[in-house]
């Protein structure tokens, strides 16, 4: 199962690159996506290295069913969750906007807070999965 929760995991950080390429190319909406993409997946490596099927998209969810299963606390990581849970639609679809397009409703200081949160959650996972002395590899 390792195996198979390094391949999302690293799945996650090439997510998380994207994002910042995305992001240093003014596509916020798409960088604010990526980033979540990247935090869905981190988690779903680390329920899959405790041998659960990780299913939804919900980084919240998905980290709250990692703390019943392993008891560990996650609350600290909660509103990284529920801010890049918030990008999970309006950031690619037209009608989840009142007007516009969610190229046009997504800024600078929303992309850097979305990657920030998803770099907080790589960062916990990857110390679970490999170690605290193996992060950053």
């Amino acid at each position: 199962m390792r195996d198979e929760a390094g391949r999302w995991f690293s799945e996650a950080e090439w997510n998380l690159e994207t994002a910042r390429i995305l992001h240093e190319r003014g596509r916020y909406n798409a960088a604010c996506f990526y980033a979540h993409q990247a935090a869905e997946m981190a988690v779903k490596a680390l329920l899959i290295s405790r041998n659960e099927s990780p299913w939804g998209h919900g980084v919240r969810a998905l980290l709250e069913r990692y703390s019943k299963i392993s008891g560990e606390e996650v609350s600290h990581l909660l509103t990284h969750a529920r801010e890049l849970d918030r990008h999970y639609i309006p950031s690619r679809y037209p009608n989840a906007h009142p007007y516009g397009t969610p190229h046009e409703a997504y800024d600078e200081p929303t992309s850097a807070k979305a990657i920030e949160s998803a770099e907080l959650i790589l960062r916990y996972v990857e110390e679970r999965l490999y170690g605290p002395e193996q992060t950053s590899r």
